[in-house]
């Protein structure tokens, strides 16, 4: 369990980073650091990028349907704008902020703020996504976590696509990715779908994905 620093000295600002894969949950993470930080009596700004509406224009919501309320942005200046005499920024799916953004999350630390952002660390490819990687680079405090594979219950690293969409950017949810380790990954379309044997609740089929 990620323990908040604190320290009482007048310059205390740092970036957290929480990234791993889809369902995953880094959004739940994000959300518990950010209530923990407003029961705390400071005060706190929560962003997310404005093409993020899957679940609710405004708030976040994480898989589970925690949520939280947020502002929607539309580029990572704007936090410079939005966060006067705050103590807390969170940001959420990182990712599909421009690349100009780990720059901006250090101007915000160096005013003494904590900002807290989670995102995606990989795309559908198993590539680096996007401002990600220079926020790890420069981030004081970086926690990854994991969901589970479907195939193998194995710690799953990856976000594989189900369906056919050349785009980087796709939103979606279970019908569009599922979490997978890093050998069902690389099985692609030919890993056998059929349920695991212990797992009654599975519905998955070979018709769901493509091939």
């Amino acid at each position: 369990m990620f323990l908040e620093p604190h320290f009482k000295a007048q310059r205390a600002g740092w970036i957290e980073v929480i990234c791993g894969s889809m369902f995953s949950g880094k959004t739940e993470e994000l959300i518990r650091r950010l209530k923990r930080a407003k029961i705390a009596n400071q005060k706190v700004e929560i962003f997310k990028p404005k093409i993020d509406v899957r679940y609710d224009d405004v708030k976040i919501v994480s898989h589970d349907s925690n949520y939280i309320e947020s502002t929607p942005i539309d580029h990572s200046s704007q936090l410079l704008e939005l966060t006067k005499e705050v103590n807390v920024v969170g940001v959420d799916e990182a990712q599909f902020f421009d690349n100009d953004l780990a720059e901006v999350c250090q101007e915000l630390a160096l005013r003494g703020c904590r900002v807290i952002a989670a995102g995606l660390d990989m795309d559908f490819r198993g590539k680096p996504f996007g401002p990600i990687p220079d926020l790890l680079a420069v981030a004081e405090y970086i926690t990854k976590v994991h969901a589970i594979c479907q195939h193998c219950g194995n710690l799953a690293t990856h976000s594989y696509r189900l369906i056919q969409e050349g785009d980087t950017v796709l939103l979606g949810e279970k019908e569009s990715y599922e979490p997978r380790c890093r050998t069902c990954y690389k099985m692609g379309n030919i890993l056998d779908f059929k349920p695991l044997q212990n797992d009654t609740n599975s519905t998955s089929t070979d018709k769901d994905l493509f091939s």
